[in-house]
């Protein structure tokens, strides 16, 4: 009788059908009960939120970073074990910026930013170094809720190895949908610092830091998961108000003329149309085959161009037709 029942094709394929219901019954991943308290009631409570910050806080602070700028400093954290650094885009401050990365105990790495999203202060950073990195989770499921505690950390005021990482706990205030609020205390240098759910798993990233707790909001990461490729490509997604685009630069004040053209009234000191040689009093034809109307048509037609391509400018000098490659700079 055993034996007919291990070999019976309908057996076997009841027992599959019992394994699949099972498993498809199986619960999600439950939410940790004191987040579904208004309060903590006792010590048992606290004691709990106390286990679970213990329990993942060594990872997150590993991978949480200070970046350095040269001028100024932020915060990130690391997410993958290659260096990929999530940050927020006022803190990069634009694509392909090279700047430093410092761990914790102080180590330092060169890094160059990636894409960004200037609407909701999103961005990317890879170290340039080769090496495996202490890096978080993400909560790709999206499951932060109103009330949940959560906790932030970051490089408050700027790298200091003896202080260390930032820790402040609190909970989420409000839930927007390109922004969430926590109560957590943050200050200047916080910014693009990690928020972290009580399982250790990233949920935001600071992005807006003021004088109240009310005006601290965080970049949730489904903005991130939602332009990902995009910022890892290298691109300046969308316009707003935390980070600005480069703007091609030629160096030169021009003004109209009747037969057509521009005439070049000044040119810029160690700007790309001194070192491209043009001079003032020439007159620019075209620009990459296109005739020039005017002034005003011309820099229409630079604000086409990004910052490092290489532009073919027809001149007139002395009477007699040049062309002339500039290679535009940055503004």
């Amino acid at each position: 009788m055993k034996k007919r029942f291990l070999t019976d094709p309908c057996f076997a394929l009841w027992s599959l059908t019992c394994c699949l219901v099972a498993a498809a019954e199986e619960p999600k991943e439950s939410r940790q009960y004191f987040n579904e308290k208004e309060v903590p009631e006792n010590l048992r409570d606290l004691r709990s939120i106390q286990r679970a910050l213990q329990e993942t806080l060594p990872q997150a602070r590993a991978a949480t970073v200070s970046i350095d700028l040269g001028g100024g400093s932020g915060s990130g954290v690391i997410v993958s074990e290659k260096g990929l650094v999530l940050t927020a885009a006022h803190v990069s401050a634009g694509v392909g910026k090279d700047m430093t990365v410092i761990m914790e105990d102080g180590t330092k790495h060169k890094a160059t930013s990636l894409g960004l999203v200037a609407s909701t202060d999103a961005a990317m950073v890879q170290i340039s170094e080769e090496g495996v990195f202490p890096f978080v989770e993400l909560d790709r499921g999206d499951s932060a809720s109103l009330g949940d505690w959560v906790y932030a950390l970051g490089h408050s005021g700027g790298f200091e190895k003896e202080r260390g990482v930032g820790v402040r706990i609190g909970r989420l205030v409000r839930m927007a949908e390109q922004t969430i609020n926590s109560d957590c205390n943050l200050i200047g240098g916080d910014s693009g610092g990690p928020l972290f759910n009580m399982k250790g798993r990233l949920i935001g990233i600071h992005s807006r830091v003021g004088a109240s707790l009310e005006q601290n909001m965080h970049v949730p990461l489904r903005e991130f998961l939602k332009n990902w490729d995009a910022m890892l490509d290298k691109k300046f997604v969308g316009k707003g108000p935390f980070a600005q685009e480069a703007v091609a630069f030629l160096g030169v004040a021009t003004e109209d003329r009747k037969e057509g053209g521009v005439v070049i009234k000044e040119v810029g000191d160690k700007t790309p149309a001194a070192d491209a040689g043009l001079q003032k009093g020439d007159v620019i034809l075209s620009l990459n085959g296109d005739e020039l109307d005017g002034a005003k048509q011309f820099s229409a037609s630079l604000e086409g161009f990004k910052p490092g391509q290489k532009v073919k400018l027809k001149i007139l000098r002395d009477d007699e037709e040049k062309e002339i490659e500039v290679e535009l700079g940055k503004k």
